[in-house]
C-alpha cells in the first residue's frame, strides 16, 4: 500500500475526528466548530476521553471538543482571536482564567508532524542499526529510553530502530500503535551520541517501516522543544496540526509536584 500525503492527511483528520467526536470535514472549515466530547473505542488510547477543553486546528479553524458545561466559555473565546493566536500567549490566559474559574487550566500543548512522502527518505546513520521488535523492548523500559517506549502502555509498542556502538545500544526510536491506523514514533538518544545524525537517521528509517505495514507515521513534540522539532523536520516530517488540553487544576498540580 503505497500512502501518497494527502492519503496520510486524510488519515490523520480522520483520526482527530474520532478523537474531537467530529467530522473529518469539520478541520477543512472556514468557520470553528465546537462539540460535545465523547469517549470512543477508536481514539487514541492515550488519551483521557472524554475531553473537558480540547482545541485542535489544522490550520483553517478551530474544533473545540468540550464538556457541555464549558461550551459558551470555549465558544466565545475562539470567536475573539485568530485560529493561531488562540494557542499562545497572551490570548491563552483569557481562557485559561474562564476555565481556572471552574477548577480546570491549560495543561497539554503540542505540535503534531506527519511524514513528507516527498522528504522522507532513509538517512546514514555512523552506526549500526538493527529492527527491533516487542521482545527486544522488554529490558529497555528505563528513564533512559522514556520517550521511544512507554512503561504504561507496554502492549502499545510494536516496532523500533536500534542504533548500536559494537554490542551497545545507543539510540532507539520505536513506535506505538496508539490506534488503528497510525502509529507514533518516539526517540532517545544516548547524550554522548547525539549531534551525529542518529536521531534523524532512526525517525526516517522507522517512518519507512511504518509505511511498509500500511499505516501512517506520527509524531509530536511541543512547540518549545527545539531539538524534537529539528529532529523531526531533518527526518521528512512536516507540521499538520496542533491541540491544546485543559485538565483539572489538581491534574496539574499533580504533574508540576504539588501533590
Amino acid at each position: 500500500m503505497n500512502l501518497t500525503n494527502d492519503d496520510i492527511l486524510q488519515i490523520a483528520m480522520r483520526q482527530s475526528a474520532v478523537d474531537a467526536n467530529c467530522h473529518a470535514d469539520d478541520f477543512l472549515r472556514d468557520e470553528n466548530v465546537v462539540v460535545e466530547s465523547s469517549a470512543n473505542p477508536g481514539a487514541r488510547k492515550y488519551l483521557a476521553l472524554p475531553f473537558d477543553c480540547n482545541l485542535v486546528s489544522y490550520g483553517n479553524n478551530i474544533v473545540a471538543s468540550i464538556n457541555e458545561k464549558y461550551r459558551a466559555i470555549v465558544t466565545d473565546y475562539i470567536s475573539r482571536f485568530p485560529v493561531e493566536h488562540c494557542f499562545e500567549t497572551p490570548n491563552l490566559h483569557v481562557l485559561n482564567d474562564e476555565l481556572q474559574k471552574h477548577g480546570l487550566r491549560i495543561c497539554f500543548m503540542a505540535e503534531y508532524f506527519l511524514p513528507d512522502i516527498r522528504a522522507l527518505r532513509p538517512l546514514n546513520c555512523p552506526y549500526k542499526t538493527e529492527l527491533m521488535f516487542p521482545k527486544d523492548f522488554s529490558a529497555r523500559y528505563t528513564p533512559q529510553w522514556s520517550n521511544a517506549l512507554c512503561e504504561k502502555r507496554r502492549e502499545l509498542d510494536v516496532l523500533g530502530v536500534g542504533a548500536y556502538d559494537g554490542g551497545t545500544l545507543i539510540g532507539l526510536a520505536a513506535c506505538s500503535a496508539d490506534c488503528e491506523s497510525m502509529w507514533q514514533i518516539g526517540v532517545d538518544v544516548m547524550p554522548a551520541y547525539r549531534r551525529r545524525g542518529v536521531a534523524s537517521a532512526l525517525t526516517s528509517r522507522l517512518a519507512l517501516e511504518i509505511l511498509k505495514r500500511g499505516k501512517a507515521p506520527f509524531y509530536c513534540a511541543a512547540w518549545s522543544n527545539l531539538r524534537s522539532v529539528r529532529n523531526a523536520i531533518r527526518s521528512g516530517f512536516r507540521p499538520a496540526w496542533v491541540e491544546m488540553t485543559a485538565k483539572s487544576s489538581a491534574t496539574v498540580a499533580k504533574m508540576n509536584g504539588k501533590l
